[in-house]
């Protein structure tokens, strides 16, 4: 009996966590990065699809862009004798090579802390720094600096109040990626909360590699690094060589 209890239960569950799910699209699946690549823009576009009547209280959106995640390297300078020097460096283990968040409200409001750990929705949460308190006293500082370093790149960004949404049904968000984006697989996810709490969540992904000339010259770096060293330095030489015959030119 109590088995079956469990599975009516285990059933039922969805049900009632579907009342509101998320449609959307994106305007864009894959990005190319040309020589002339200079950044783009993503369109989140949807709706909300209601199995019931709308219930009580403000239903919000928020989106997440995810970059690919790489290991980190923060370190510490510090002034000795008048010279800024290196002094400590720990190792993030994974932090996304980009991260935007957008919302139609401030995020203090419109998702609980509880819900922000278990989808790791906010920047901070979406840094895992496992093993970084072994190697400093100070692990926070070393990745609040992360964190002040890619925000004023351009890396990380969190944009509050930006998703437009009517009549708490249909809602678009515009994330602009920027020129130097790492390759590899970007993640969309797109959360719907109500009263803090997230009650769907929907995921897609956006392929960005490089093209043309980039990816020629990407593949052969790989995987012929002597004949890709030789070009480059024939390239460099053929540099040198083209602008000492301008200087001349000028000369006369």
């Amino acid at each position: 009996m109590m088995r079956a209890f469990l599975i009516l239960l285990a059933l039922a569950l969805p049900v009632s966590a579907q009342e509101e799910s998320i449609v959307a699209g994106l305007s864009q699946s894959s990005v190319s990065i040309t020589t002339n690549y200079v950044g783009s823009e993503i369109l989140i576009f949807g709706a909300v699809k209601r199995d019931a009547p709308r219930p009580q209280g403000a239903l919000e959106v928020i989106v997440a862009v995810e970059g690919p995640h790489t290991p980190v390297v923060v370190r510490k300078k510090e002034r000795t004798a008048g010279i800024w020097i290196n002094a400590d460096a720990v190792r993030v283990d994974s932090a996304p090579s980009f991260y935007a968040v957008a919302t139609t409200g401030p995020l203090d409001r419109i998702l609980n802390q509880t819900d922000d750990l278990r989808h790791r929705i906010t920047i901070r949460q979406a840094i895992r720094s496992v093993g970084i308190s072994a190697e400093t006293g100070e692990p926070q500082a070393f990745t609040d600096a992360l964190l002040r370093i890619r925000e004023a790149s351009g890396r990380y960004r969190i944009n509050e109040g930006s998703i437009w949404m009517d009549q708490q049904t249909l809602f678009r968000a515009d994330v602009a990626l920027p020129a130097d984006l790492t390759e590899g697989q970007y993640r969309v996810r797109i959360f719907l909360t109500r009263d803090g709490h997230v009650i769907d969540m929907l995921e897609r992904n956006i392929g960005v590699r490089k093209a043309g000339l980039e990816r020629f010259l990407y593949t052969l770096s790989r995987e012929q690094s002597a004949l890709y060293g030789l070009l480059s330095l024939a390239m460099a030489v053929l540099a040198g060589w083209g602008a000492s015959v301008i200087f001349q030119r000028l000369r006369r």
